[in-house]
């Protein structure tokens, strides 16, 4: 595995295709994260036909983000555990069956127990992919590696409420289901031929009490934060279940720092280089979450487009970061990651600038053109700042610095959402108040669209914050 051109090999030393084997993983990751968005523009067909209140409907979404971020964590513990092409096995035969549940329920329960499954599988599959595709991957090659997952981890989430929008305007939302179960059961057929072990176990002794915080922990942050993003952040419930999660998070942090065999190795986070791109891809990550919520309710609630077309609009840029990740990859791979990330940064920046000053007559060809400018500034930095702190780990600690990469992003992919929302939804109500404009003609469209743009200024300082310290990274290829 030293030379480029050289076929990785098992556990026992016996090479395989790699071809095959990235195949897998990557439609596996596909799958299972665009799971994370296909039902949201399904969402108010599945009330009207389950008969169940718009706060019921949203855990659908909900519950499958809690379940991702709780078992995140636990995934370094899993890969070390169980034989890596037996856990993805598993972890597919998981969303297949939440999959065929969701499909055939007839009622909202059963809806919601089909997606609590398919997000078991979900949680784990992220996590293990990035780590199988960070191994079997030389060094000089593992920008390339993960430009390739970076395709699915931004690609997937894009597309999702463009193909729902489609096939719930076209057939029933049960039909979301039914595309993806024949893919899911080819890529578990492939998996079963084309997947090789790749990862020596060592059997680490399971904590329980650790498992036990980082559960409750994790769900009650994310829960506070979504909620949030729904109720506001001057709800009670949202500021209570936020503060206990955090609580519950340092005494599980404390834990792992004392433990032999930690549950999540959080020395990861002594490495200068892992820290600080695991800050600056979360943040880039919580800015693109939020700007897809937001782009959406303009596109909707101001420009009157359907939701297909909302999900047209975004499908452009997700095209862009597509072609971009891996050509940011092999850049990566040459020129090292502090010019790279600093060119894609100040491209961010320039195309989220436009957004704070949105207006009723702004055209779509001029939202299009902005948006794609922001995925090629995220095409730019995300995937290669994320192999560049991998990178400046021991061999040893890249599942646990996938998992702590993943579950840090999780966290603030929803704090993303609660922020831009939050802010939008203070700014609309403000400026209503402010302008006592609730009266006049229009009143709505005005104070939606500065709420929006306001929300937009949210993203903007945020990218700033993160541009300046990509200057902390150090500039060599290995990222340490």
């Amino acid at each position: 595995m030293k030379e480029s051109n050289s076929p990785p090999v098992d556990i026992n030393g016996k090479p395989f295709n790699r071809a095959g084997f990235v195949v897998v993983l990557l439609m596996g990751a596909f799958l299972t994260i665009l799971n994370q968005t296909l039902l949201v523009t399904a969402i108010p067909k599945i009330i009207e036909d389950l008969h169940v209140s718009a706060y019921d409907a949203q855990w659908l979404i909900t519950s499958f983000m809690l379940i991702n971020g709780i078992l995140i964590p636990a995934s370094a513990y899993l890969l070390h555990q169980i034989e890596s092409r037996k856990l993805y096995l598993i972890a597919m035969g998981s969303f297949i069956l939440g999959t065929i549940i969701c499909a055939l329920s007839t009622t909202f329960s059963h809806l919601l127990l089909g997606r609590i499954i398919q997000a078991i599988g979900s949680g784990v599959m992220i996590p293990l992919v990035q780590t199988l595709m960070f191994l079997v991957f030389p060094a000089n090659r593992r920008g390339e590696a993960m430009g390739l997952v970076g395709i699915v981890i931004a690609f997937s989430p894009a597309i999702g409420p463009t193909l729902a929008g489609w096939i719930v305007d076209v057939y029933h939302w049960r039909y979301l289901f039914y595309f993806v179960l024949p893919l899911a059961v080819i890529n578990l057929f492939l998996a079963f031929y084309l997947l090789k072990n790749v990862i020596p176990l060592t059997k680490p002794k399971l904590d329980i009490l650790s498992f036990v915080l980082s559960c409750i922990g994790l769900g009650s942050l994310l829960y506070g934060i979504s909620l949030a993003g729904d109720t506001g952040w001057s709800n009670s419930i949202v500021w209570i279940t936020c503060v206990i999660g955090i609580v519950i998070l340092l005494m599980f942090s404390l834990r792992q720092l004392r433990l032999k065999e930690p549950l999540l190795e959080l020395r990861v986070f002594k490495s200068r280089t892992f820290a600080v791109t695991t800050v600056i891809v979360s943040i880039i990550f919580m800015t693109m979450i939020g700007s897809e919520i937001l782009l959406p309710i303009f596109t909707q609630k101001i420009l009157g487009y359907s939701a297909l077309q909302s999900g047209l609009i975004l499908l452009p840029g997700a095209i862009v970061l597509g072609i971009i990740s891996p050509i940011s990859g092999k850049i990566f791979d040459r020129y090292g990651i502090r010019t790279l990330t600093i060119v894609g940064m100040t491209i961010l920046l320039i195309g989220t600038f436009p957004f704070m000053f949105l207006t009723n007559e702004t055209t779509i060809w001029w939202l299009i053109f902005f948006y794609m400018l922001r995925m090629v500034g995220m095409g730019l930095t995300m995937m290669p700042l994320a192999t560049a702190g991998i990178n400046a780990l021991p061999q040893k600690l890249v599942s646990h610095g996938t998992a702590a990469n993943n579950t840090v992003r999780q966290v603030f992919a929803s704090l993303g959402a609660a922020i831009m929302v939050g802010v939008m939804t203070i700014s609309v109500r403000n400026f209503s108040t402010s302008q006592h404009v609730l009266t006049e003609a229009g009143s709505y469209s005005k104070a939606m669209v500065k709420g929006i743009n306001n929300g937009f200024m949210a993203a903007f300082v945020l990218v700033i914050f993160a541009f300046i310290i990509c200057f902390l990274i150090k500039d060599n290829r290995k990222g340490r």
